[in-house]
């Protein structure tokens, strides 16, 4: 998948104006860039020809109703469609303005930049601390002081550390679900990544454990650029700085989040939003 000319970049952003998507175009750096990006399942154009500058160190909230393909633009970001049989890509999708599909590039490499955290808690059946560890490990650090500080760090990140000092070789499955889910992101964070993904990080949490997530987000703002789908409208204008309505693939709205649960410029958004249709 090759970079776009400027040319073919600006006929990209002309088509998407003429089509009447209100999308919006970062005049600082961006850290996640597409263009014309597009995914497929066999013949299915499940997410189609998407442009967007996604902010960098910001919090972007992605919805819209199910089947809409923002899961599945979430998962492009770290290729873990790669894993889907029969499911390709198209256009360009850059990182640091590197195209993550290039030829070239090591899909591994990518995952360990982007971090993800899914919709339901999934610790491994191991200890608190071999959990977190477990990504530096396959980085190939071994020294124990090190492993035990990136473990520390990154509980601490989390919001866990205080919780879970005194338990770090007790098994991750017997902490509670909100726990299990700060774990998780915890993990995500141990490989320093710079773009953490989260899948409907807490739609399996009871809402105390929603609030410290929320939490969590806003204190991880800046250091990480976040991108979270939620089908939880609330939440998105809670955590959220830009968010983008998806809608059977098609990007058709990207604002910031007061203006696009205010002022929405398209008519599905504001329907969508107001609880017309999803």
């Amino acid at each position: 998948m090759k970079t776009p000319t400027a040319q073919e970049d600006i006929e990209n952003i002309a088509a998407i104006r003429t089509a009447g998507v209100a999308a919006r175009f970062s005049s600082e750096d961006p850290h996640v860039v597409a263009r014309g990006f597009s995914v497929y399942y066999g013949e299915n154009e499940a997410v189609q020809k998407v442009s967007i500058d996604i902010a960098r160190g910001d919090v972007t909230a992605i919805i819209g109703p199910s089947g809409c393909g923002k899961s599945t633009f979430l998962r492009a970001v770290n290729r873990m469609n790669d894993l889907i049989p029969g499911c390709r890509a198209a256009g360009a999708l850059l990182l640091d303005g590197t195209d993550i599909y290039g030829p070239d590039v090591d899909e591994v490499a990518v995952r360990q930049r982007v971090g993800m955290v899914f919709q339901k808690p999934n610790p491994f059946p191991k200890s608190v601390f071999d959990n977190v560890a477990f990504g530096p490990r396959v980085k190939g650090i071994r020294n124990k002081t090190e492993l035990a500080g990136i473990v520390e760090h990154s509980l601490r990140r989390a919001a866990l550390w205080d919780e879970v000092h005194d338990r770090l070789g007790e098994n991750a499955l017997a902490l509670s679900g909100g726990q299990q889910q700060r774990l998780c992101i915890a993990r995500a964070l141990a490989v320093d990544p710079a773009i953490l993904l989260m899948d409907e990080p807490t739609s399996a949490l009871d809402p105390k454990s929603t609030a410290r997530i929320e939490n969590l987000i806003a204190e991880l703002r800046g250091a990480y650029t976040i991108l979270i789908v939620t089908h939880n409208m609330q939440q998105a204008a809670r955590v959220s700085t830009y968010t983008a309505f998806f809608y059977e693939g098609v990007l058709v709205e990207f604002a910031e989040t007061d203006q696009l649960f205010t002022r929405p410029r398209e008519k599905r958004t504001e329907d969508y939003i107001t609880g017309r249709f999803g």
